[in-house]
């Protein structure tokens, strides 16, 4: 696409600027608003006053609303991808990796609604972003191969059974958390019970690791 620069964005001023500080503070304004408004609803002008930039600058590293939307994306997953990588699982037994496994799943979701909040807009818009991508599907083969990892550990020790295979399970283990947490306000409200809370919080995050752990165990 052209760009259509103004003289405060012209090529001589961005080269005096530092160019990776600035794409990242674009895009972290960028995931908040998105979080926040959704890909509709976001701003671009609202992104580049949280970055502290010119507009024009958010359209020179990002083309365009839907890129910088799908470089939003690519950033989350990113994370959450090199923080589980960071566990290293591999070191520990299969039983204690699994266990470390879903209990930062659960954590990462609770300490990340930006997350939460943008992978729920993309999947309203069927992941038409995502499907741009060449990025994101490449970023979840080493969290597969991880788990598959575990389990073939544990299965060799005789601690896990050889029925999931490592895709079904890493979804339920997503599942489990993601439904708690996109649906707290309403479950509080079904079931009369603060599910903010510090102890239901804990109580749920216990739940979904005894879940687990139970669901792997070989028939006796």
């Amino acid at each position: 696409m052209t760009k259509d620069l103004t003289p405060d964005t012209e090529p001589s001023r961005m080269a005096r600027r530092d160019p990776v500080a600035t794409q990242s503070d674009l895009l972290q304004a960028a995931i908040s608003e998105f979080a926040e408004h959704g890909f509709e609803g976001g701003r671009v002008d609202r992104i580049a006053n949280a970055a502290g930039v010119n507009k024009q600058l958010v359209y020179y590293y990002y083309g365009s609303k839907s890129d910088l939307y799908r470089a939003a994306l690519e950033h989350v997953y990113a994370e959450i991808r090199a923080a589980e990588q960071e566990l290293h699982l591999g070191d520990l037994p299969p039983t204690e990796a699994m266990r470390i496994l879903v209990s930062f799943s659960f954590d990462y979701l609770e300490r990340h609604p930006a997350f939460l909040s943008l992978i729920s807009d993309e999947n309203r818009m069927g992941a038409r972003h995502l499907k741009g991508s060449d990025k994101v599907a490449e970023m979840h083969s080493p969290l597969i191969a991880m788990i598959r990892d575990t389990l073939d550990r544990g299965i060799a020790k005789g601690v896990f059974h050889d029925r999931f295979d490592p895709v079904n399970l890493y979804l339920s283990i997503a599942g489990l958390g993601f439904f708690y947490f996109a649906n707290r306000s309403t479950l509080a409200i079904i079931f009369d019970r603060d599910m903010t809370s510090p102890a239901q919080v804990a109580l749920r995050r216990q739940h979904m690791v005894d879940m687990v752990l139970l669901s792997l165990r070989p028939n006796k």
